[in-house]
């Protein structure tokens, strides 16, 4: 079992709202009832009754054998760029065309020119303050000035503080939005979490029955409406999430491209709707980007954050040939946009994916990832 989430004590919630009319309510079965909090369980509520109590979801670290293996698919998912990286240090000597090499294998890293400039400027600061002579120490230089740069997007997503908390998820066609709203649900509700799936992608094919079949293999509810405008849809699962007493509503978004302007604004507008459902929501907006993309994802990012304000990321496909330097401009932006507005919420990476099965989905941990890159 993975630790996902921090738990936090639920404030105080409202009074269960009403079920919105155009709502199909799934009948309370015994696939559903397990995922139940034990206090209902125990007690017999059903899933919308009053007596459902809010849980505290548990954080029983990941077993370091299962961790090793994630680990090790990620090293080898970077194995490529660790590689290409890694031959700058086969030398004897520093010099400038070390520091050149390295300029070069970082550029073709997907980290960008920025974040390039930034991890140059450290390792030589570094390499002189420290006095080493060896091309293999400025390797581990470059791995602890990486580390520290992505440190700050190491953060656990906090479930529990707002019941139900609402999960808005935005991404381009292609990243892998759906599967990893799927992902995360299995583990959300392994962790003892009641999760409340939104079909709000009405506009690709398909979409929703790619949802149902996640939801069915969750065995959670689902909320969904044929040919249904996605603002209404998404109000209506956070209006049932509240008189369910769910732990999560996860609402699933069209994919779209940032140029889509009249795509994103309905973004815009399922983002004031969900709030209008609860005054609190969404309580994290979340992108999902693909790996692969390089400087692209950054682009996304920042075309994504002007409409919804983001407060995480999911990093999909680290592996084949992503290069996954884009991380690291990914983290000096975040670092320029919270200096330039100290009051907006940082956009951490909450989880990063290696595959496309459920245990491929794993928190960001700064030194790991900066390890499997440069290995």
């Amino acid at each position: 079992m993975f630790s996902f989430f921090k738990k936090k004590k639920p404030v105080d919630a409202p009074a269960p709202a009403t079920v919105a009319p155009s709502l199909s309510p799934v009948p309370a079965t015994e696939s559903h009832a397990a995922v139940l909090p034990a206090a209902a369980r125990a007690s017999g509520g059903l899933i919308g009754s009053a007596l459902v109590t809010p849980i505290t979801i548990p954080l029983p670290g990941a077993a370091p054998a299962v961790r090793e293996h994630w680990v090790s698919k990620l090293r080898s998912g970077l194995n490529k760029t660790g590689a290409s990286i890694s031959g700058v240090f086969t030398g004897t000597q520093i010099d400038d065309a070390l520091y050149e090499d390295l300029e070069s294998a970082l550029l073709m890293a997907d980290t960008g020119t920025g974040a390039t400039s930034y991890l140059l400027d450290e390792v030589k600061r570094r390499v002189k303050d420290s006095g080493v002579t060896h091309p293999v120490a400025v390797k581990n230089i470059l791995t602890e000035a990486l580390t520290q740069l992505l440190k700050p997007l190491e953060q656990a997503l906090v479930i529990g503080e707002f019941k139900p908390t609402v999960i808005l998820v935005a991404g381009v066609n292609g990243a892998g939005k759906t599967t990893s709203i799927g992902k995360l649900t299995r583990h959300l509700a392994n962790e003892g979490a009641s999760v409340l799936l939104a079909a709000a992608d009405t506009f690709r094919a398909a979409a929703r029955e790619q949802l149902e079949v996640w939801a069915d293999r969750n065995r959670v509810e689902i909320v969904s409406q044929e040919g249904g405008d996605p603002a209404a849809v998404s109000f209506d699962a956070v209006s049932a999430g509240k008189a369910r007493g769910k732990d999560v509503v996860l609402v699933d978004t069209a994919g779209r491209l940032p140029t889509q302007l009249h795509l994103m604004e309905e973004l815009r507008k399922i983002k004031r709707v969900v709030s209008k459902a609860d005054g609190t929501a969404p309580h994290e907006v979340l992108l999902v980007i693909d790996g692969n993309t390089g400087q692209n994802a950054l682009s996304q990012v920042k075309a994504f954050d002007d409409i919804l304000q983001l407060t995480g990321l999911i990093v999909t496909k680290l592996d084949g040939t992503a290069k996954g330097g884009v991380l690291a401009a990914i983290a000096l932006w975040a670092r320029e946009r919270q200096k330039a507005s100290p009051g907006l919420r940082p956009v951490p990476v909450y989880f990063i994916g290696v595959g496309e099965k459920l245990e491929d989905l794993e928190t960001f941990n700064a030194r790991e990832f900066s390890q499997a890159l440069l290995s």
